[in-house]
């Protein structure tokens, strides 16, 4: 046999054997849902923690949290207020969300975000504008034509300031917290359950995928108050509660805690059962996600964390420095969410049915759903909360120096 042509057939069986070993099925080429959807969970992970942190001073009377507390609420309802924007972008038709509220199905997965989404809003719209009722009161004395007439419908037509009504609104705000805790607690672990009831995909369907969903959102968010507080008092020169950040750092290490634990739970768990697609996750967590998670997600953004964690727990450190370190740390356990979204939503569509072989995905820059629109969305709730600083004060009355 000519040698040539044997070395030739020797190299298309092996070219063969490749093919088959990394077969991706047709349909499995694209991801489909994109960037976009790891940006959705993680706004609305940004507005459960930052609501945890209001939460614990309002209903749970921790007053350490006084200093922050008005300002996560309004960090939590600019981020509502984009919750949906990434969804909208996704779809190819986003008109036709209304077809959910113009026939209504109960029984839709899908449609359950936003009848969660519609209460979530209210719940904390009202929470807003009575904790806020004694600054828009006096506003509204000041105020003429038709901002009187805006600052009333705010106030609910009551400019009664006495001991009281205080009171009274006091219990409300409280009721209201603690109705808005298990809504919020279902506006995101709404999100784990649609990616857990994937049954088609091994890497999702999973009863704890709710659960890490849920802790790694209170990771972010309280993460994200933690850096706009600090560098909000910086620029506008005023001095940072040190007992605040001590305190929201102590709730941050409890739920990063619990979020680390279940999320290499869920690994372990992969590789202790070793179902029939095991050797498809194994792969994919050793191949193509090799970087992000084990490297990026678990060693630098989860192991670095708790290690500073630690030393700010056990460790004697000076004001200032222990609001620096929280800022790194912060900054980094919010990479680290983002990340574990990554992983998930990208990560999870990366295996092809056909239990053979990978694809890839490589993010574009001016796409619709690239990354230009992702820092454009993100920039957006930092907008509205802007706007919504020039007519709700962050801080209880202040002067510089401190929070009186």
């Amino acid at each position: 046999m000519n040698p040539a042509l044997y070395e030739a057939s020797q190299n298309l069986s092996h070219g063969a054997s490749m093919l088959i070993s990394n077969y991706v099925f047709p349909n499995d080429l694209h991801v489909h849902w994109s960037m976009m959807i790891v940006l959705y969970p993680y706004i609305t992970g940004l507005v459960d923690g930052a609501f945890i942190i209001a939460a614990l001073y309002y209903l749970f009377d921790v007053k350490s949290l006084k200093p922050i507390a008005r300002f996560s609420l309004l960090f939590a309802f600019a981020f509502l207020c984009c919750a949906t924007l990434p969804l909208l972008l996704h779809l190819g038709r986003p008109e036709r969300n209304f077809n959910m509220l113009l026939t209504p199905s109960p029984s839709s997965a899908m449609a359950g975000f936003g009848y969660i989404y519609a209460v979530s809003m209210g719940v904390l719209s009202f929470i807003v504008l009575f904790v806020y009722r004694p600054d828009l009161v006096e506003r509204g004395k000041k105020a003429k034509g038709f901002m009187k007439l805006i600052y009333r419908a705010l106030t609910f037509d009551s400019n009664d300031l006495s001991e009281k009504a205080l009171a009274l609104d006091g219990k409300i705000i409280r009721f209201l917290v603690g109705l808005g805790i298990p809504v919020a607690a279902v506006l995101h672990g709404y999100v784990g359950f649609i990616f857990g009831g994937v049954k088609a995909n091994p890497t999702w369907s999973t009863p704890l995928m709710p659960v890490i969903f849920l802790f790694s959102a209170c990771v972010s968010g309280i993460s994200a108050i933690i850096i706009a507080y600090i560098i909000i008092r910086k620029m506008g020169g005023y001095s940072v509660d040190s007992d605040c950040i001590r305190t929201c750092i102590k709730t941050l290490t409890g739920f990063f805690i619990l979020a680390f634990s279940f999320e290499m739970l869920e690994v372990f768990s992969h590789s202790y059962l070793k179902t029939g697609y095991h050797h498809m996750v194994e792969g994919l967590l050793n191949g193509p996600l090799a970087s992000s998670f084990w490297l990026w997600q678990v060693k630098i953004c989860s192991v670095v964390p708790l290690i500073l964690l630690g030393c700010m727990a056990f460790i004697t450190l000076k004001d200032s420095i222990y609001t620096f370190i929280a800022g790194i740390v912060s900054c980094i356990l919010l990479l680290q969410v983002f990340i574990m979204r990554w992983n998930v939503v990208i990560g999870g569509q990366l295996m092809s049915k056909s239990a053979r072989g990978y694809t890839v995905f490589h993010p574009e820059w001016f796409d619709k759903e690239g990354i230009v629109a992702v820092i454009i969305i993100m920039l957006i709730p930092f907008m509205i909360l802007f706007v919504l600083g020039k007519i709700f004060p962050f801080w209880a009355e202040e002067r510089k120096g401190g929070i009186q």
